[in-house]
């Protein structure tokens, strides 16, 4: 499952190895991280994600964090639970689908401008052909906006990302990245843990090849 990463036997297995589509069939209205994460992740949408432009919000639920001032020319939105998905006003386009088990998107070559995968990279099995799907996707130069705290399903992220702190989390992103063909390939730490205050966060950003 580990796709080319030569990573040893079990290191993308779970805790729980139930079929996910049991594990989301309740939908979790809620955050996943602190509302100063939530500020300062909108905050780098806002200047990273171009205005305008065609955004797939892959991995996604209620609520994407997007600028509230800033338009785009459509919002796709990825997910397992449609509820979630139909909860969220920004999504134009939802798509309820497991990428562990299918990590094909039903979207053109070229067809959107940013991706953004939010405090979710933990749960995939595949990350590389994940990624390797969202360049596919991505018109040339476009960024995807990885973003991840300290917090997760634990029984649900895989075994390396267990075993890793945040700086060993940054760079198994990287991996991903350099594997799955991006470029220019930048980590920002946009908030710092406080113990019983405030939730870290960190993005990894990566650019789809030029040509």
């Amino acid at each position: 499952m580990a796709d080319d990463l030569e990573f040893p036997d079990g290191a993308f297995r779970r805790i729980d190895e139930e079929d996910d589509v049991h594990f989301y069939e309740t939908p979790r209205l809620v955050y996943h991280i602190d509302e100063h994460a939530v500020a300062v992740l909108t905050d780098f949408y806002r200047r990273v994600l171009p205005e305008g432009g065609v955004l797939l919000d892959l991995m996604s639920s209620w609520v994407s964090h997007l600028p509230p001032e800033i338009g785009y020319a459509e919002i796709i939105g990825h997910g397992m639970n449609e509820a979630e998905l139909a909860a969220n006003p920004r999504l134009g386009r939802r798509l309820v689908q497991d990428l562990n088990k299918d990590p094909h998107l039903p979207l053109d070559d070229s067809s959107i401008d940013a991706a953004m995968i939010c405090v979710s990279v933990q749960y995939l099995q595949r990350p590389v052909a994940v990624l390797r799907e969202v360049a596919r996707l991505l018109r040339p130069g476009g960024p995807v906006v990885i973003s991840f705290s300290n917090r997760c399903f634990w029984t649900k992220a895989v075994a390396i990302w267990r075993g890793l702190d945040d700086a060993g989390h940054a760079r198994l992103v990287e991996l991903y990245l350099r594997h799955a063909g991006f470029e220019h390939i930048e980590t920002h730490r946009l908030a710092h843990w406080i113990e019983d205050e405030r939730d870290p966060l960190i993005a990894v950003v990566g650019r789809a090849p030029l040509g």
